[in-house]
């Protein structure tokens, strides 16, 4: 069981996200030993830019025309990248809140891999799913709480319903998710709701395998 762990944060061990989705594998192997964890940090991966050169040498491989030795080097790369989502059975991905969205290096490896006939299909009408992923679980971790009737109602929400619909578009089947929200501060109450979000995390062991 290939699973591909993506984790967005720049923390390390200090990263509550990277604790949560860290915790649901760990939980995932007293119960299915047989997981292969291919772990894709963002901040650690040296992704190629997504410049003129990349977007050039995009449009070369689509139209099946000769690349400079760069130009090769980088699609390669990003060849390289977009096989490790074929190549998943699951997707585990961990994300904290920034500006109400992504990190940015998330959206960077996003930018990179999400190509047209990799990951997914565009026939000038509508688009198409190329994966086959059961199952996806996204663990995302707030500093605040986002309600209705509050002064930071859902609306402010560009985190959740970005990553559901990427997801869902490149042809994960079922996207799974937990919310931690107040976990951003180095304290009791933090530390009590990264706490409730391991047990959440690790109800979600069943029936994910």
């Amino acid at each position: 069981m290939n699973v591909l762990h993506i984790q967005s944060s720049p923390r390390g061990d200090k990263s509550k996200s990277i604790a949560l989705t860290s915790a649901f594998l760990s939980a995932s192997r007293k119960v299915f030993p047989a997981i292969d964890e291919d772990v894709l940090n963002v901040w650690n991966e040296n992704l190629p830019e997504f410049d003129t050169a990349s977007i050039g040498a995009k449009y070369k491989a689509i139209n099946h025309q000769p690349m400079t030795d760069a130009e090769t080097r980088t699609w390669n790369r990003i060849l390289e990248l977009i096989g490790r989502f074929q190549r998943a059975n699951r997707i585990v991905l961990g994300l904290p809140m920034w500006n109400f969205s992504i990190p940015y290096k998330l959206k960077h490896l996003i930018d990179l891999t999400a190509q047209r006939n990799y990951l997914f299909t565009y026939d000038g009408k509508e688009y198409g799913p190329l994966l086959d992923v059961p199952k996806a679980l996204v663990v995302y971790a707030r500093g605040s709480v986002y309600r209705e009737n509050t002064p930071i109602p859902p609306s402010f929400d560009h985190q959740a319903p970005y990553i559901d619909f990427w997801l869902r578009m490149i042809g994960v089947r079922e996207v799974r998710s937990v919310v931690v929200d107040n976990v951003f501060q180095d304290d009791a109450e933090s530390a009590a709701r990264v706490a409730a979000g391991k047990q959440s995390v690790a109800r979600l062991v069943d029936g994910f395998w």
